[in-house]
């Protein structure tokens, strides 16, 4: 089974305002509603290509029973833990610019964090952890390298997408994840310079392989994508359209690369996947379907570099 955890999930409210004026009112011309977090769109991906995974992680309030009743209407297995408060509203405004305001984190507790340790701790070696997205400021920054310490002593393989200090945690733990999937920017703040190119990134991606990671993809969006290992360094090129939705391209790239992975075990396979899906989302309104990925597929040769 594979698992997404999100621990700071949210609604997505995005409302479409023409040439929208700040100090003024301003009318929404469109507006949709959409469950949100990094781990939740991983299983949306999962679930148009035709692979089941089960979210957990915290939900609490209406807004979570929002979340809850979408994933249920998609065919989304779902075993969150309840919290006190109201799940977060991110708010995703598209004009001629695009703006995010993203809600407060309701407060989890450690009775409810013992929970969510305790699903962890019933994992097997047959199982893949997701563990992406942001950490609530009511947890440990430490939260993500002590959860893959816990999954990692059943056997399961974790995959880690997140940033900052919580990325250089996963990164010098004891315990490393299965894969990263840093962004070129994410890759640079870890080692402290600009990433601009390929080849930057077969350095520090590298770097990261020799910490003791056995798999990096790196994501640099509209330059494509690269995948490292100890025997490999794998190029997959941008796919051609209109970028059309920039949210979500990297879960979809996570998405997409299990959705093959699950199947098969063949990284190269899973990265051209992967690769498709992040861009099928890009040139889509809402996460990348299946017909638009196998649409897309044919753009991508995946070549070693």
């Amino acid at each position: 089974m594979i698992y997404t955890c999100t621990l700071n999930p949210a609604i997505d409210y995005f409302v479409q305002v023409d040439h929208f004026k700040a100090g003024e009112l301003n009318h929404v011309k469109t507006d949709r509603k959409m469950p949100g977090g990094k781990g939740i769109n991983v299983s949306r991906v999962l679930k148009h290509l035709g692979q089941a995974s089960r979210c957990l992680g915290f939900i609490g309030g209406f807004t979570g029973e929002f979340i809850k009743g979408k994933l249920a209407a998609e065919g989304i297995e779902t075993d969150f833990i309840t919290v006190d408060g109201d799940t977060r509203i991110n708010v995703k405004l598209k004009s001629d610019e695009e703006t995010e305001i993203n809600g407060v984190a309701p407060t989890i507790t450690d009775a409810q964090l013992d929970a969510l340790f305790a699903q962890l701790a019933k994992l097997n070696d047959k199982d893949i952890l997701v563990l992406s997205g942001s950490v609530p400021a009511t947890l440990p920054v430490t939260i993500y390298r002590d959860m893959i310490a816990k999954a990692g002593a059943t056997g399961a393989k974790v995959i880690a997408d997140t940033s900052g200090e919580a990325f250089t945690k996963v990164v010098r733990g004891e315990v490393k994840p299965f894969l990263v999937k840093p962004n070129h920017h994410e890759l640079g703040d870890y080692f402290g310079v600009t990433i601009n190119s390929v080849d930057d990134v077969k350095k520090y991606g590298r770097q990261l392989v020799d910490e003791g990671i056995a798999h990096v993809i790196v994501s640099m969006g509209g330059k494509g994508a690269v995948y490292i290992d100890q025997n490999d360094y794998l190029f997959a090129p941008p796919a051609k359209g209109i970028l059309k939705n920039s949210v979500g391209a990297g879960d979809s790239l996570v998405g997409g690369f299990l959705s093959e992975y699950a199947v098969s075990g063949d990284f190269r396979k899973a990265f051209r996947k992967g690769a498709a899906s992040g861009s099928a989302t890009a040139f889509s309104v809402d996460l990348c379907t299946a017909e638009k990925v196998e649409e897309l597929l044919p753009q991508i040769t995946v070549t070693s570099i």
